[in-house]
């Protein structure tokens, strides 16, 4: 076994959305970084649908762009079609979406991963995690080479023994055209930890000129541009935004030099499509060829992004489903078919495609599939996302029984930070539920964990109305400069909008038109900035966007506030790692169980754990109370026997 001669401070295991941001955060925060892949080619790849963003997942984007990750600059750069979803609702539901160039964006994180200082990118499988004395301390791959580290990240995605599924045919793969890692499994077994198996899937790609586009309802991108990061800044300026400009400006400066809406000096459109009866046939009658309805694939698969099969079986009554017809780049004729997932034989694709409206000439150029892969109970994990049963070993990404490449980028992002400050010395960063939607990712999958592949919606999080995308950077860049990872030149420009708004409030309160001040004209429904007496018009529209809803939404938003505060207490209420759950008897059986599992960090994690009721959470305060003033563990059951719920 060769060991490499340089050691680093953090090892990075797989280079996708995960690996890729945790792999960055940590070399910007000055630790030695390896990122190891299976195949370097493959940096960034979109295995799925070609878009960043979504509802919930856009809110995950920007946050990790407020924080200093680098997914909302490379769908801004690499994005072909821009849309802010939602906006007949309220501010708390908006979310931008991007459909990207697959390539471009695969390309620039390669290039950005190549070019970042304190990292070094290498192809090689990881075989084995190297332990010692309890603790994670490198990498073997299977060219028996051993990288040494004093952490490791771990974001295999769907690598982990992954099995491709297309009717009764198997393959083993993470992905169509990629090997599978099929050794790491049992090492992380080795550390400790339980898997599991899940399952998701991807539709057919058709070729752009067997589409008839006239059957179909165009679907364009908003003007103007609703980007991703909060520094537009760098993407118009070369030395910052990363990227090498390709040939010369098609926009006149409209767009960033060298992004994909340059080359094109606009955006491309998208189509809506329909199922009809022929479709819903078609499957009925070959439904037991699919591995899913036939007991091949032991994997649970995604609730929220149901395959073809699923829908129709499912939603019987329904007479069509909306599918969108998405393209995956502006250099290839490739289309991604938006809700249509399946993992039927090839044979039935053909006549289910055939059946969708427009596509009934359509050629598929890359069969669906379904993919099975192993997965770590993410109860197992810290807040920081390191493993409770070994040390120094962290887990990101979809290895934690997520979906999504937003989901994966956020995770990876506070694992990287995470893994990089314990090389440093310094306390892990967590972020709660009311200032983050990533705090609400991590708390739900370490305090519930999953069965199924976990999808962010903005229903998860109690506090929407704090936590909406156009206010990440408010929420999280005073967190981003203190780690080491927001430029100060990011920084800055966040500092005066948020002074900003601050005195635009402040004017909007104490100056008047007629008897009311401004502030409660702008609260008027039928009121906007725009239409303001003596309104400022020097304002960016950002900031406009901030005091308007900061009028409008005001009782709301301090209601949310008070509530954030009523429970802090609960989130402030530490419990020891030495508590000993099981000499509580008051509490019911399957509290102590769960307690004695997860083991929750705080009082507020506790309450959020299924199976533990406010009466039980009731009787752990009262107990810990008691712990605390002996400063020990309670080692007689009589201890804490009179707790009860009246105390």
């Amino acid at each position: 076994m060769f060991t490499y001669p340089k050691q680093y401070d953090v090892i990075v295991v797989g280079a996708g959305h995960a690996g890729v941001e945790a792999a960055l955060a940590s070399a910007r925060m000055g630790c030695q970084t390896l990122l190891l892949t299976i195949n370097a080619d493959s940096i960034g790849q979109m295995s799925c649908n070609p878009a960043i963003g979504g509802l919930a997942k856009g809110h995950l984007a920007r946050e990790i762009d407020a924080l200093g990750g680098e997914m909302g600059k490379a769908t801004d750069m690499a994005g072909i079609q821009f849309r802010m979803l939602n906006t007949k609702r309220g501010p708390a539901v908006w979310a931008p979406r991007a459909q990207c160039d697959k390539k471009a964006y695969q390309f620039r994180l390669k290039w950005v991963c190549e070019s970042e200082p304190n990292l070094d990118v290498k192809q090689g499988q990881s075989a084995k995690i190297i332990l010692q004395d309890g603790a994670a301390v490198g990498v073997a791959t299977t060219l028996e080479v051993q990288y040494l580290a004093k952490t490791v990240v771990i974001t295999t995605g769907t690598f982990l023994r992954g099995l491709m599924h297309i009717g009764s045919n198997q393959q083993s793969g993470g992905r169509a055209g990629d090997a599978a890692a099929m050794n790491l499994s049992a090492s992380l077994k080795e550390a400790g930890l339980e898997l599991g198996r899940l399952k998701t899937g991807t539709p057919p790609r058709l070729l752009r000129k067997s589409i008839d586009f006239s059957k179909t309802a165009a679907q364009p991108g908003d003007d103007p541009v609703p980007y991703f990061t909060f520094w537009k800044d760098d993407l118009f300026h070369v030395e910052h935004s990363r990227t090498k400009p390709i040939g010369i400006s098609h926009s006149g400066g409209k767009y960033p030099l060298g992004s994909m809406l340059d080359r094109l000096n606009g955006q491309l459109p998208c189509h809506i499509t329909f199922t009809t009866d022929k479709t819903a046939e078609i499957i009925r009658k070959n439904i037991h060829k699919s591995p899913m309805y036939s007991g091949v694939i032991e994997g649970v698969g995604p609730r929220y992004c149901p395959s073809i099969e699923d829908k129709i079986v499912k939603f019987a009554d329904k007479e069509r489903h909306q599918i969108f017809l998405e393209p995956e780049g502006i250099e290839t004729d490739e289309f991604y078919v938006n809700g249509f997932s399946t993992c039927l034989p090839f044979e039935v694709q053909i006549e289910m495609v055939h059946s969708i409206i427009g596509c009934e000439n359509a050629e598929i150029m890359r069969p669906a599939y379904a993919v099975e892969y192993d997965f770590a109970f993410p109860t197992q994990l810290h807040a920081s996302l390191e493993t409770k049963c070994c040390r120094n070993l962290y887990l990101a990404g979809q290895i934690n029984g997520t979906s999504g490449y937003e989901e994966a980028g956020a995770q990876g992002l506070m694992a990287g930070i995470n893994a990089a400050r314990r090389t440093q010395n310094r306390e892990p960063i967590v972020l709660r539920r009311d200032q983050a939607y990533i705090g609400v990712l991590i708390d739900d999958l370490i305090t519930k964990g999953t069965i199924e592949p976990y999808r962010m919606f903005t229903s998860r999080a109690e506090y929407r109305l704090l936590l909406r995308q156009d206010n990440a950077d408010l929420r999280l860049s005073h967190i981003g400069k203190e780690i080491g990872l927001l430029p100060d030149r990011n920084y800055q420009k966040f500092l005066a909008k948020e002074q900003a708004i601050t005195q635009e409030i402040n004017r909007l309160t104490t100056n008047h038109h007629g008897s009311d001040s401004l502030i409660k004209i702008l609260c008027r429904p039928e009121n906007t900035y725009a239409n303001l007496p003596n309104k400022n018009d020097s304002l960016s529209p950002e900031v406009i966007l901030q005091v308007e809803i900061a009028a409008k939404y005001a009782g709301y938003i301090d209601r949310q506030e008070l509530e954030v505060e009523k429970f802090k207490n609960l989130e402030d209420k530490g419990i020891p790692a030495t508590f000993d759950f099981s000499t509580v008897p008051s509490l019911r059986h399957e509290a102590r169980q769960k307690l004695t599992k997860i083991r929750p960090a705080t009082i507020g994690q506790a309450a959020r754990i299924s199976g533990v009721s406010p009466a039980d959470i009731s009787i752990l305060l009262v107990c810990l109370k008691r712990w605390g003033n002996q400063n020990q563990t309670p080692t007689e059951a009589e201890d804490c026997s009179s707790c009860t719920t009246e105390e």
